[in-house]
């Protein structure tokens, strides 16, 4: 992992958190459940996210999966349940103090600054999490090239095209040096060719930068090679959970899911 480099939360947050922190390297969702207007998106699911692993989070459309996702990086709140970062109750925080803590996403839309070039906006991202501009223009150029987009770095980032921008929202999260990066759809739209060079970024995040990835995507042949373990959501609820192979052969998963045709969820 990169040194730290600059930037410190309040002293009455440190002092919090160091006294509800507790063992355990882990994200966790404990019996998570969120409705919307009397629709239940989350009916009591569980999950966690450990440091050094890739976790596929799977299902058909309207199961769940990106709500999961807001609700792990407080862009929504659980209604029951409660999500914990490394043993400390974290349901209440805001996503920027969630960001500050190690927890970094992407998005199924771009949140990219259109008019900024490719390399300011991995410079912003970095600078948000405190680092000093220095720092943020070193994490830049490591985080360009990892995604393959040095030579993109000049450019505007609302010139790019659809696989090159959906880089650039990981390269944006990654600017962070997350312990912990959740990946909502990031292969979408991705060539053919290009999806074994971005499953080598997967494994160098976990590997190589010790974080914990959870990573949501429509392509199964990604989702299968690259991942330690499968959740599979159905209706709003955890329907199996596995290693690859055996959620593969999972006749419940395959009725719900695999046999499908992938779509895009909502």
């Amino acid at each position: 992992m990169e040194d730290q480099e600059g930037g410190h939360a309040p002293v009455s947050e440190e002092l919090e958190e160091r006294n509800d922190r507790r063992p355990g390297d882990a994200l966790r969702a404990a019996d998570v459940s969120r409705a919307f207007a009397g629709v239940h998106a989350l009916r009591g699911v569980t999950l966690e996210l450990r440091r050094h692993e890739v976790l596929g989070l799977i299902g058909p459309n309207g199961a769940g999966k990106t709500t999961l996702v807001n609700v792990l990086s407080g862009f929504d709140f659980p209604s029951p349940g409660t999500v914990e970062l490394e043993g400390r109750d974290i349901t209440s925080w805001s996503p920027h103090r969630r960001g500050r803590s190690g927890l970094a996403r992407t998005f199924q839309h771009s949140r990219s600054f259109a008019a900024l070039t490719v390399r300011e906006n991995v410079e912003v991202a970095a600078l948000g999490s405190g680092v000093r501009p220095r720092a943020a223009r070193r994490r830049a150029a490591r985080r360009l090239e990892l995604l393959g987009l040095e030579a993109r770095g000049a450019q505007e980032a609302g010139s790019l095209a659809h696989g090159d921008e959906r880089k650039l929202g990981v390269a944006r999260a990654l600017a962070s040096e997350p312990r912990y990066l959740l990946l909502d759809e990031p292969a979408a739209g991705l060539p053919e060719a290009e999806v074994p060079e971005f499953a080598a970024v997967v494994r160098s995040v976990r590997d190589e930068h010790e974080a914990g990835v959870l990573l949501i995507d429509h392509n199964m042949a990604l989702v299968m090679d690259v991942c330690d373990r499968i959740q599979v959501l159905d209706q709003g609820r955890t329907l199996a959970e596995g290693a690859p192979a055996d959620i593969r052969a999972n006749l419940d998963v395959a009725a719900a899911y695999l046999g499908e045709a992938p779509v895009a969820e909502q």
